[in-house]
């Protein structure tokens, strides 16, 4: 087996000279790297802070198929996104994606005319699986429930006048930040130099100046393109960037607030038709509640902050669809994204176009803005296919829509890896790395000489991470600090309180890695 290459903090290693330069490690960027590099083309990809540190771990945790979109008239993009799901999910990224059943309750504030209207939408969602041809087996087609059957999957919802709902299958990822770090990876794998805490200090299209956050360094690196997925941050890059970000609020509940919720559910937002608050069980047992879509004026902030009033408009709305009261104390974390919106001139955020777009600045650097994180593979390859073509660099052909994340394998393979995991740390490595979980013990325990129990045991007692992912975060992920391993290689900081009971864990495994390598 040949040694994986490893992600770097800093500038150590920076080649001299590359054909590009992508700036930018969310989804996008990371996809670009990707995409750059299998297609056989030198490739620097670089972040001033870290993987993921934006938008792209600030997500819903879902892998859409354009139902919305499709309900809105945008039937292209709806398209595309029905592909890329499909794509992520059978092909891709198995190891990352599980199929989430999804249920609209047909409560009294739901009208049998809209309960009509929400079948006809999940069943035209179902037409775009069929085109996207998407298997059943791994997104079944939707059907009505009883209320019987409604209140077996969702038993804290409120039972008074239920007829039912309608049962809907989407994509759920483990993580998302999870998603770009293997994107990230298998980059690197390709060939691909990704260097985190590296800032992009000045860039043209044919040279960029580079400042290690680190250790304050600098260097420049000639290249033959520049590819700009800077995200919300873009207009930071190039000049003349209109973007008009959006803010997605979530809140974090433990489980046993909702407890029994087996299905994600689709709480109507009063007096709004084709719009939801989003109930969300997730894989460690929360429950992720979203979100909201509110302009976000001004500078752009490092991180965007949740305010009070999307937290108790949640809070309120999902409160009308369930039988327990919600409190402001259930609320034991929350998170904000922005959403790089292209600037179109229209009032709402809401109503703006997810599509995509790709942009050549005058001194040739290559930008690519709008989308959504299901459609990263492709903003990646289109920017690519820009960037190839204005250099006129000579590259292969797109391989991504082909072409397995470090760690993939078939969803039969992956259960039986799950099954035959002897703890349930090694379960959850198998849940978050795909078939490299063996790599990830092995590479920990080489790196500290730690026997097995200690590195899959949960480093809290409510906290099921494992010391094994935080060394491989740091040998082979370019992890740089604690905010590195608990914000973003893990996701332990969504909820302040346990990410300061996991301190110590991070701190140890940055020790035992430093210690490794002298």
């Amino acid at each position: 087996m040949t040694t994986p290459s490893r992600i770097t903090p800093g500038l150590a290693g920076v080649p001299e000279s590359v054909d590009v330069v992508v700036v930018g490690l969310g989804v996008t960027g990371a996809g670009v790297a990707l995409d750059a590099a299998s297609r056989g083309l030198s490739v620097l990809a670089v972040d001033a802070f870290d993987l993921a540190w934006g938008t792209s771990r600030f997500s819903s945790k879902l892998v859409h198929g354009g139902l919305r979109y499709l309900a809105s008239g945008q039937v292209g993009i709806a398209h595309e996104s029905a592909v890329e799901r499909g794509i992520l999910m059978e092909t891709t990224a198995p190891h990352l994606t599980r199929p989430l059943p999804t249920i609209v309750p047909l409560a009294p504030g739901v009208t049998r005319p809209m309960g009509a209207l929400t079948r006809a939408a999940l069943f035209g969602g179902d037409l775009l699986r069929r085109a996207a041809r998407t298997s059943a087996d791994t997104l079944p087609k939707p059907r009505r429930l009883t209320a019987a059957e409604t209140r077996r999957l969702a038993p804290t919802l409120r039972t008074d006048g239920l007829r039912g709902a309608v049962l809907g299958w989407d994509g759920q990822l483990e993580d998302d930040a999870r998603l770009v770090a293997t994107i990230a990876r298998t980059a690197a794998d390709r060939g691909a130099a990704v260097h985190t805490h590296t800032r992009v200090v000045a860039a043209t299209g044919t040279e960029v100046t580079l400042r290690d956050q680190l250790t304050g360094a600098t260097t420049t690196v000639r290249t033959r393109t520049v590819i700009n997925a800077a995200g919300v941050w873009a207009g930071d890059v190039v000049d003349d960037i209109r973007l008009r970000p959006s803010r997605g609020t979530h809140l974090v509940l433990r489980g046993d607030t909702l407890p029994g919720l087996d299905v994600a559910v689709f709480a109507p937002i009063p007096g709004q038709r084709n719009r939801f608050v989003l109930v969300l069980p997730q894989p460690d047992g929360q429950i992720y509640v979203g979100l909201t879509d509110e302009p976000a004026a001004g500078p752009v902030p490092d991180v965007a902050e949740p305010t009070e009033v999307e937290i108790g408009f949640l809070l309120d709305v999902v409160a009308a669809s369930f039988s327990r009261p919600l409190r402001r104390s259930d609320v034991v974390g929350a998170f904000a994204g922005l959403r790089p919106l292209l600037d179109t001139g229209d009032d709402s955020t809401a109503d703006l176009s997810r599509k995509h777009a790709v942009l050549t600045s005058p001194t040739g650097v290559v930008t690519i803005v709008g989308g959504k994180l299901t459609t990263y593979r492709r903003m990646a390859e289109d920017a690519v296919d820009a960037a190839v073509a204005h250099a006129g660099l000579r590259a292969g052909p797109c391989l991504t829509a082909t072409l397995p994340l470090t760690g993939a394998a078939s969803r039969p393979r992956l259960a039986e890896l799950v099954e035959r995991a002897e703890t349930p740390g090694h379960a959850r490595l198998v849940r978050r790395f795909g078939v490299d979980a063996d790599l990830v013990i092995d590479s920990a325990r080489a790196a500290t000489g730690l026997p097995d129990d200690e590195l899959l045991a949960p480093i809290d007692e409510t906290i099921p991470v494992t010391l094994a992912e935080l060394v491989f975060g740091v040998t082979h992920e370019g992890a740089a600090d604690v905010a590195d391993l608990l914000d973003r290689r893990t996701r332990v900081g969504l909820v302040p309180a346990d990410r300061l009971r996991a301190v110590p864990a991070a701190e140890r495994a940055l020790e035992l890695a430093v210690a490794a390598n002298r």
